[in-house]
């Protein structure tokens, strides 16, 4: 890949080892997710790093913020006050 003219690699979910080795056979970058620390840098998906999904979470993945319980709080917090009238009141529409 690196003759070929890419100017970067991902290896994803393979053994540290092999990441490893192959890191330190290229001049071009390689980006790991879940192939170890040895890479040249790591990409994780933002909604994994969040912690949205909660049904599926693969072995590399670790979630920095519990951001299902933000986003299921804040709706239900917009679901209730749109149920309740308090919103929008009357700073929140255009009047004229």
């Amino acid at each position: 890949l690196q003759e070929a003219g890419c100017f970067s690699v991902v290896l994803e979910a393979i053994p540290e080892p092999i990441a490893t080795q192959v890191t330190q056979n290229l001049a071009i970058p390689t980006i790991g997710i879940g192939a170890g620390p040895y890479t040249d840098g790591q990409v994780l998906v933002l909604q994994d790093m969040l912690g949205l999904n909660t049904d599926f979470k693969p072995k590399f993945v670790r979630h920095f913020s519990p951001g299902a319980e933000v986003f299921t709080q804040g709706i239900q917090e917009f679901i209730n006050s749109v149920n309740d009238g308090s919103f929008p009141n009357e700073e929140e529409f255009y009047q004229k």
